[in-house]
Parts: structure tokens; C-alpha cells; sequence
């Protein structure tokens, strides 16, 4: 997937400025597509370029124009398409688990310490999701169309972080009964 996808996805939710588009993705897409405001503004310009979006300059008193983007028929067709193709499924690469690989290599405690820091990260996101579902989606059950399809893509967060966690500490009890 490239940055511009996520782009349209997040444009036919809702049209927005770049700074506006950068800030959702600091909320809620960026969680699971991270981008720099700087490379959304930089992809931005190219799919304006591509005729994927089109924006609209709004007046400001004392600041420049706010440009406003909407995904075009370009911009739709390139997602329909887009979203009708197969995806690789993604591939783990977790440092973490090359350093575990190797802590027997490592100053004792080091490889301990590391975990426990990632473990404290992903709880922190995790709390993080539980906030959003419960702010966001108190009735999942009820949910249907786009609000259906954002509660799903939080509930896969919520079950990687809970799977994480719980295998951080996994690895934090058997670190801690290595006598090795």
C-alpha cells in the first residue's frame, strides 16, 4: 500500500486541509499507516499532479489560503481499483525478537529491560485503542457501513496489542527463570 491510498481513504471520508488530513492521521489512520505531515503535504502535491485530488482555496484573514482537498473521480477510481486487488499479507520484522534471538550474547538484564520497555509501549497503545472503542463505539453491535469498517481496523489493533503485551510477558517471566 502507498501513503496515497490511505490518503484517498481518509479524503472520501471527509474533505480537509493538509494540516487537518495530517492531524486525522495523528489520531486514528497513523496508528496503523504512519506519515510525517511533511510527506502528506509532499504526496499531496503529487496526487494533485496525478488528478487523484482537487482542492479548493479557501480565504483567510492574516494567513495564507487554506487549500481544501477532495478525493476526484480520478481519485476514486484509482481506490476502487486499489481496493479491489489482492494485498500481501504483511511481514513481521521485529527487532525485538532478533535481540531475543541473541540475548545470550547481550550484558545480562539488557534483553530483559528492552522487552519491558516495548511491553510498557504496547500497553500504553493498547489503553490508548480501549479509549477509542469505548469514546468512539460504545454499541458495537449496532455499527454498519464506514463506522463498521473504522471498528474493525481499531479491533485489530486492540487484539495485536493485547497479543503483544501478553507475550512480552511471556518473555519476561522466562527471562526472569533463565539461569543460563
Amino acid at each position: 500500500m502507498a501513503l496515497e491510498h490511505a490518503i484517498l481513504v481518509s479524503l472520501t471520508e471527509r474533505a480537509g486541509s493538509g494540516y487537518e488530513l495530517a492531524r486525522r492521521f495523528d489520531r486514528s489512520i497513523g496508528y496503523f499507516w504512519p506519515a510525517t505531515h511533511q510527506q502528506i503535504y509532499r504526496v499531496l502535491r503529487r496526487m494533485e499532479d496525478a488528478g487523484w485530488v482537487k482542492h479548493t482555496e479557501i480565504a483567510q484573514e492574516g494567513r495564507p489560503d487554506k487549500k481544501i482537498y477532495r478525493v476526484s473521480p480520478a481519485g476514486r477510481t484509482e481506490l476502487s481499483r486499489w481496493l479491489a486487488e489482492p494485498e500481501d499479507p504483511a511481514v513481521l520484522r521485529d527487532g525485538l525478537g532478533v535481540k531475543l534471538r541473541g540475548a545470550s550474547l547481550a550484558p545480562p538484564g539488557a534483553v530483559l529491560r528492552e522487552v519491558q520497555r516495548h511491553r510498557a509501549e504496547h500497553a500504553t497503545r493498547l489503553e490508548l485503542y480501549s479509549g477509542i472503542q469505548r469514546r468512539d463505539f460504545p454499541k458495537p453491535a449496532k455499527l454498519n457501513g464506514r463506522d463498521l469498517h473504522q471498528y474493525l481496523v481499531l479491533r485489530g489493533g486492540i487484539r495485536a496489542e493485547e497479543s503483544f503485551v501478553a507475550w512480552c510477558d511471556e518473555v519476561i517471566d522466562a527471562l526472569r527463570k533463565d539461569k543460563s
